[in-house]
């Protein structure tokens, strides 16, 4: 059996995918086979087999396990396959693996990982002894086993103790790991990953804190007595000298020594750190002895820093097979986000403000000695230099903290920020005074650079929160600023035009003197600057400009700015270029701010050429094709604003661009620029004047059928049915009139290109808006026109509609019958209620859809048809429209049991069934209320309140846990990973319409003095009546 099973290991490694299947199906088929789980817990105890053979059978068992061992676990497929007596072997076997004398510790790690899964189904009932085992290994066994111990341990205090069978070992776990933490004989590795355990206790306790809060203070109380002194004397020992790299490379003694020393302290740092979010007022009176021992340390620390990775490129950002980090960079990272932290506790800010009263001037004050450090730890490294050098993108994406990567330069910017937010003119003037001293020194080019980057990083936060520097310090970096922009450094160089940018946005009317000098200077040097770095940081630096410049002074340069911009793309690779996703944002943010200075400059400069011309290399960055969308959005409704003459002479700058973006993507199949050109398309045609030029439809039109005809990328159907529905508004007898080159009228081909979109084959997304030009249909072409052709349209709509799933969906097809409602409801009904959509009445099945989803529906114009619509059905009185029954309010379960992913698919919400009629009175009471803006304040104000509570501790130093601290940058680039999903939802809050609002008052009151209205108004919920009243 062993044997097959290494030979079926081996060939799941194969680089082939055919043979590689096979392996990974026969393996599958080997799962009921009895001695399967221990015959692969057998080869991962084998010295003799390949190493990767050994942690594929691990990984094997782990995939088994998950399967096929207990229902308990979360991806059981439904039979047990182990028998228990084959179980207890493989539990032996598996914790003798995990915990034996072997050095393996990627075998070992792997082991652990599968007896933590395990133990989540099996400990404590079926395994009673795997604590008490581990509990005897650790204080006694070798490092081999301890290692081993210490790893199964940590993924049981990870994954697998309930609130109550920590509680019954709290105690013995936390002194058994503290009894190998403080033990100078044991490797320092293993010290560190024992408080890497008791870090992870915290996570337990955070979870039980709400329900048991005076006992686990009390637990965590005891616990910190111990271990407190201990973090204490870690935080307060100094680190040898670093080894050599060439120890480093040879992996000496020395060198293994000063991980390992590196890895204790940075846990220690990053459990002080878990304790200060879930028990903060416990270490506040500890915070003064910390915080000077972190800034003794980093102070000590400066030099070999600056030696390792400021002159040197030593490898960074390392973790061991542990996972536990272990380079200097990363232990400088921890301690300047805990100093940070540290500068919140009121202990610490007591001292300081205390000793900055007792001095006077800002030279020589701790403010200065924090900028000294930060200037120290901000400096370019090596490897940062060498990338940057490589890829400007790169060192675009730094700039404009986009990018997820955390380093000591961006920790310091946030502590600078964070002291800029308590003490604001003594920051800014402890980095003027240390700035001033710096620059008459002789230090390096790096020195000088981080000090105008963490004065940027300052500049920015008062941009953030629209705070100013004093006009004195504004011209006191002046002469900085000029000395670096003269310099030869390339990164100084562009520091010096980026500052100079930030500094005149900053400082209101300050610089009005020089901003128009450092403006033309940054315009000169895209030009004539001769390195990259320089020239992009230039056209960054002039979004500061145009921001902070009056435009009268700005203006007269408009065409120059363009000029610089299409003569920087002239010598650049547009295709290389493409794939600089930041660096083209850049560009099309500035030339955007150039371009609405006056946006007339689009009917006869290149300012609208230019960016198209970066769109279509870029089509395929969302944030850049959202700009361009915004940007022609502005424009396009501008000029069409000055007159229908503009805005011809508009179609004629950009219509050839835009057609012809058609036929390119479509001979380069490149999807994302026809859905680009069709999105701008729809933009031009929503701007456009009544009638439209002349032409207009025959220029376009050709192109969007054929798209909307064959194409199914749901992006491109939205944006091409959109730009459809925009011309038929603006000018229906243009498009009427026009004729396919088969002959075909525009009415006809409208009618099949809707045929089409609301055919089972195009799915909702895709289809989201045909009930719009649906309705435009209707309503421009008339019943006379349509004939025959306006019941099968109305028959498809209402037929798509009982099958339709997306919200989006749903209303755009809700709104073609809201729309004929506020014309003739009755006559809607009529239609519907002889209709037959499958099985159902077609009123049935349109009402139901609507009731059900109004309240979800968006945009101001769509809801207040909506809700007009909704009030004339009601007002019919209609006895068919009163047998409809609908979904009505939410059933809640009465069970106190944890509601799991599992018990929600087999228990699906469950609601009331109500009459139509009801449900109408229901949507528009909510209705009523989000009009008004109760809802919003109502929102606004709970925020407010959890804030309020949020910041009643001072600085965030007691006890209010689950609250996150976005001061921290650890948090910031933790948070970096959700960026690419974007930010602020669908939803978001309503803000108050005062039309709507009017109209559903009258509505109500009217509603109220008539017969049978009271009946219905004691049928509403308690809430709903509360609302009504309170609007009334």
């Amino acid at each position: 059996m062993e044997e097959q099973l290494v030979q079926l290991l081996s060939a799941t490694q194969s680089p082939s995918e055919a043979p590689r299947k096979a392996a990974e199906a026969q393996l599958q088929s080997l799962y009921g086979h009895s001695d399967f789980a221990i015959g692969l817990v057998t080869i991962a105890s084998h010295d003799s087999v390949p190493l990767n053979i050994r942690q594929a059978a691990l990984l094997c068992l782990k995939t088994f396990v998950l399967a096929a061992w207990s229902p308990q676990l979360d991806e059981f497929k439904g039979q047990v396959l182990v028998r228990e007596e084959e179980k207890a072997r493989v539990r032996a076997a598996l914790l003798d693996l995990a915990t034996s004398e072997r050095e393996d510790r990627k075998v070992k790690s792997a082991a652990s990982y599968v007896v933590s899964k395990i133990a989540n189904a099996d400990f404590p009932e079926e395994w009673p002894d795997l604590l008490p085992k581990l509990m005897h290994l650790i204080p006694n066994g070798t490092d081999g086993q301890l290692h081993g111990a210490l790893k199964v341990l940590d993924e049981l205090v990870d994954d697998c103790f309930s609130e109550e069978q920590f509680f019954n070992v709290a105690r013995d776990l936390v002194k058994v790991v503290y009894d190998v933490a403080v033990n100078d004989s044991r490797k320092t590795t293993l010290r560190a990953l024992a408080v890497s355990v008791f870090r992870g206790c915290f996570d337990i306790l955070e979870m039980v804190m709400e329900d048991h809060k005076a006992a686990v203070k009390a637990f965590a109380d005891e616990a910190l007595s111990a271990w407190t002194p201990f973090f204490i004397q870690v935080m307060k020992s100094r680190l040898p000298s670093p080894p050599s790299e060439d120890d480093e490379n040879q992996d000496t003694g020395s060198a293994e020594a000063y991980r390992g020393l590196v890895a204790l302290k940075l846990q220690v740092v990053k459990v002080l750190m878990r304790i200060r979010s879930v028990f903060p007022a416990m270490l506040s009176p500890q915070s003064p002895v910390l915080f000077t021992a972190t800034w003794e340390e980093l102070s000590s620390l400066q030099g070999a820093y600056h030696q390792m990775y400021i002159e040197e490129e030593r490898q960074s950002r390392l973790e061991d097979a542990d996972g536990l980090p272990y380079t200097l960079d990363f232990l400088v990272l921890e301690e300047l986000d805990f100093m940070q932290a540290c500068l919140r506790a009121p202990p610490v800010r007591q001292e300081l403000e205390k000793q900055l009263q007792s001095q006077n001037g800002t030279d020589g004050t701790w403010v200065t000695e924090v900028m000294k450090l930060a200037v120290a730890y901000a400096q370019i490294t090596t490897e940062e230099e060498g990338l940057w050098n490589v890829d400007v993108n790169i060192f675009l994406s730094e700039e404009t903290s986009v990018t997820a990567n955390y380093t000591p330069r961006t920790a310091c910017g946030d502590l600078v920020i964070k002291l800029g937010e308590w003490l604001n003119a003594a920051t800014v003037e402890g980095l003027l005074s240390y700035t001033r001293s710096l620059y008459s020194t002789t230090q390096s080019w790096k020195a000088k650079e981080a000090a105008l980057y963490i004065l940027n990083q300052l500049l920015g936060d008062f941009q953030d929160v629209d705070k100013q520097i004093s006009p004195e310090a504004a011209n006191g970096f002046i002469d900085f600023i000029r000395y670096a922009m003269q310099q030869q450094d390339v990164f100084l160089r562009a520091r010096g035009y980026l500052v100079a940018g930030s500094l005149t946005r900053t400082s209101g009317d300050a610089l009005q003197q020089v901003a128009a000098s450092f403006m033309e200077a940054s315009l000169q040097a895209i030009t004539n600057d001769e390195s990259d770095v320089v020239q992009v940081s230039c056209i960054r630096a002039l979004q500061y400009y145009l921001q902070a410049i009056p435009p009268a002074a700005t203006l007269p340069m408009q065409s120059s700015i363009i000029s610089a911009l299409s003569n920087y793309l002239q010598t650049q690779d547009l295709q290389e270029l493409a794939e600089s996703d930041d660096l083209m944002v850049t560009l099309v943010e500035t030339l955007r701010d150039a371009i609405l200075l006056d946006t007339r400059i689009c009917l006869t400069g290149a300012g609208l050429d230019l960016l198209f011309t970066i769109a279509s290399h870029g089509a395929s960055n969302f944030q850049l094709t959202m700009l361009v969308n915004e940007t022609f959005e502005e424009v396009t409704s501008t000029i069409s604003a000055l007159g229908s003459d503009a805005y011809v002479q508009l179609c004629e700058k950009v219509l050839p661009s835009l057609t012809g973006a058609f036929d390119i993507g479509n001979l380069t199949e490149e999807n994302a620029l026809t859905n680009l050109a069709a999105e701008l398309l729809s933009v031009l045609a929503e701007h456009g004047s009544e009638p439209l030029p002349q032409g207009f439809v025959q220029a376009v039109m050709p192109k969007l059928n054929r798209l909307l005809l064959g194409s199914n990328d749901e992006e491109l159907l939205k944006a091409a049915t959109t730009a459809v529905k925009n011309m038929l508004m603006h000018d229906s007898k243009q498009l009427f009139d026009w004729h396919d080159e088969t002959g075909k009228g525009g009415l006809e081909v409208v009618l099949v290109i809707i045929d089409r979109l609301l055919s089972p084959a195009v799915d909702d997304n895709a289809a989201a808006e045909v009930g719009a030009l649906a309705a435009e249909v209707v309503e421009k072409a008339g019943s006379e026109r349509l004939g025959p052709y306006l019941m099968q349209l109305l028959r498809a709509v209402a037929v798509r509609l009982g099958s339709a799933a997306q919200a989006q969906f749903i209303q755009s097809l809700t709104l073609v019958f809201a729309r004929l409602s506020l014309v003739n409801a009755r006559e809607v009904v009529d239609f519907l209620a002889q209709l037959q959509v499958g099985q159902d009445n077609g009123l049935q099945v349109v009402l139901a859809k609507w009731l059900e989803n109004s309240v979800t529906f968006a945009g101001y114009d769509e809801i207040r048809q909506n809700v007009i619509a909704l009030s004339k059905l009601y007002d019919l009185k209609d006895p068919r429209v009163a047998q409809i029954m609908v979904k009505g309010d939410l059933i809640v379960p009465q069970s106190d049991r944890i509601m799991t992913r599992s018990r929600a698919r087999n228990n699906p919400d469950q609601y009331t069934l109500i009459p139509a009629p009801l449900k109408i009175l229901k949507v528009l009471v909510e209705e009523l209320l989000s009009a008004s803006g109760a809802s919003r304040a109502l929102d606004a104000a709970t925020a407010a309140d959890q804030l309020a509570d949020e910041n009643s501790s001072s600085g965030s130093w007691e006890d209010e846990p689950g609250v996150l601290d976005l001061g921290l940058g650890t948090t910031k680039a933790d948070l970096m990973a959700f960026a690419e999903e974007g930010v602020g939802g669908a939803g978001g809050f309503r803000q108050r319409d005062d039309e709507t609002q009017a109209y559903l008052v009258g509505f109500f009151r009217e509603a109220a003095g008539r017969e049978g209205f009271a009946g219905e108004f004691a049928m509403l919920t308690a809430e709903e009546q509360e609302k009504l009243r309170a609007m009334s």
